[in-house]
């Protein structure tokens, strides 16, 4: 038997199988929690953890609202933060760093959104108090992803500095 044949097989067996398995990228919830800690690491507060309690209530969010991907909140006891996007590279990752990319827009000496920006879903991720975290993503039936992460305790109190 010719090895390069058995090389080539196996070759195109690992490359096909690398096509055809759906990629989690950027999804995982250590994802999640690393794309958190990193903005968190930042203002100096401490780290979140993944809680199951929360992915699961942030699962069945996001899984009503797979029919219209509205960006609107499932008002309960948890902080929360939403996100859609129309490609299939948006990814939890994405959306947390779209959350992110806000804090060019808080001031914190004055603990409020400049310019008439938003910058809540910011100060909800860096939130101190905050310290466990869940999150799920979906594909909407109109083609749009939609993430959401849900917070224990949740943030933006008013009157409270986030840090």
């Amino acid at each position: 038997m010719d090895c390069h044949k058995i090389s080539l097989s196996l070759l195109s067996f690992v490359i096909l199988s690398c096509l055809t398995i759906p990629s989690r990228a950027q999804n995982s919830a250590q994802d999640y929690v690393n794309a958190h800690n990193t903005a968190r690491a930042q203002v100096g507060v401490g780290p979140v953890v993944w809680d199951t309690t929360l992915a699961n209530y942030a699962q069945n969010y996001a899984n009503q609202r797979i029919s219209d991907c509205a960006l609107t909140h499932s008002n309960g006891v948890y902080g929360e933060n939403l996100a859609k996007g129309i490609s299939s590279s948006f990814s939890g990752v994405t959306a947390v760093n779209m959350w992110v990319a806000e804090k060019q827009y808080y001031d914190y000496n004055t603990n409020s959104c400049i310019g008439g920006n938003q910058c809540l879903h910011y100060t909800q991720v860096v939130w101190r108090d905050s310290t466990r975290l869940g999150c799920a993503r979906v594909q909407c039936v109109n083609g749009w992803y939609y993430v959401v992460c849900s917070y224990d305790t949740a943030g933006n109190w008013e009157g409270e500095w986030p840090y």
